[in-house]
C-alpha cells in the first residue's frame, strides 16, 4: 500500500475542517477528499441508484489519487480541463477546494493507457461525457499494481464489475470466466489484434490460472489506511498515557 501524501494543497481555509486534509491533526488525505467531495464517508455511500454509483465511483478515484505524490489529475488519468469539467458536473462544492488539482499537468499519455482506454470507450453502453472519462480514469489506474478495483479507490471487486457492466457492457459481458479485469482487459485487446496471449487453450490446465482468476477479496486502500491511522494514534495516546503515569 502506498504511503499516504500529506497535500497542504487541498486546504481551503473556507471550508469547514471535516472536509479538507488537516495534517496537523493527522486527518487521513484520501478518506478527507472523499468526504469533502461526498459528504459521507466510504463507507456509508449509498449507491443504490445509478447516478449516485457514478459519484461515488468518482470520488473514489478522484481520494485514492489525492494519496499518491502527484499531480490529481495525472494520476486520475484526466487532463486538467476534464478534471475542471468534473468537478463542476458532480461536486460543485468542492470547486474552490480542489481548485489546484486543475491547474497541475498531466504527463505525456502512454500507449498502454491509450490502448486499454480505447477499448473501453469503443464499447460504451451509456452516453455523455462521465463514461469518456471514466475510460481514461480506469485505463490509467489500471497501469498501478494492486488489484484494479483497489487502485480506483472500490470498496470491493463486485463495485468495478457494476462500473463495467453500466458503462462498457458490451467488453464487461464478454469476461464470461470471471477473469481478473486488468488480465481481462489485457486478453482482449490481444484478441481483437488477431493474437494469442495465453500459452494453453484451457485456462485450468494453465501455469498462471491464479494470475488471471486468483482470489481479488480485501480491504479497499481507503479503509486500509484509515485504520493504519487510526491504530497509529492510538498507539500515540497509550505512549501518552505511560508517559504521564511515569511523571505522576
Amino acid at each position: 500500500m502506498s504511503v499516504i501524501a500529506r497535500r497542504q494543497d487541498l486546504i481551503d481555509p473556507a471550508l469547514p475542517p471535516t472536509s479538507v486534509e488537516l495534517a496537523g491533526r493527522g486527518v487521513h488525505v484520501g478518506a478527507a477528499t472523499y468526504r469533502m467531495l461526498m459528504g459521507c464517508e466510504p463507507a456509508d455511500a449509498a449507491i443504490a441508484d445509478d447516478h449516485n454509483f457514478d459519484r461515488h465511483v468518482l470520488a473514489s478515484i478522484l481520494a485514492v489519487a489525492a494519496m499518491e505524490n502527484d499531480a490529481v489529475a495525472g494520476q486520475a488519468g484526466l487532463v486538467a480541463a476534464d478534471l475542471a469539467t468534473l468537478i463542476e458536473q458532480w461536486f460543485p462544492q468542492a470547486r474552490y477546494a480542489v481548485a489546484t488539482w486543475c491547474r497541475q499537468r498531466a504527463p505525456a499519455e502512454d500507449d498502454e493507457i491509450v490502448m486499454v482506454r480505447d477499448l473501453l470507450l469503443a464499447h460504451r453502453s451509456t452516453e455523455g461525457e462521465t463514461s469518456r472519462w471514466l475510460a481514461a480514469m480506469i485505463a490509467r489506474r489500471s497501469m498501478e499494481p494492486n488489484h484494479l478495483w483497489e487502485d480506483l479507490g472500490l470498496r470491493d471487486r463486485s463495485e468495478l464489475s457494476r462500473l463495467l457492466t453500466r458503462h462498457y457492457a458490451p467488453i464487461a459481458a464478454r469476461n464470461t470466466k470471471n477473469m481478473r479485469w486488468k488480465r481481462f482487459f489485457y486478453r482482449a485487446l490481444c484478441e481483437d489484434d488477431g493474437l494469442v496471449m495465453c500459452s494453453t487453450p484451457v485456462c485450468s490446465h494453465c501455469g498462471d490460472f491464479d494470475i488471471c482468476f486468483g482470489d481479488e477479496s480485501g480491504e479497499s486502500r481507503l479503509a486500509y489506511q484509515r485504520r493504519a491511522l487510526a491504530l497509529k494514534e492510538t498507539s500515540f495516546a497509550d505512549q501518552d498515557i505511560a508517559r504521564f503515569g511515569a511523571v505522576s
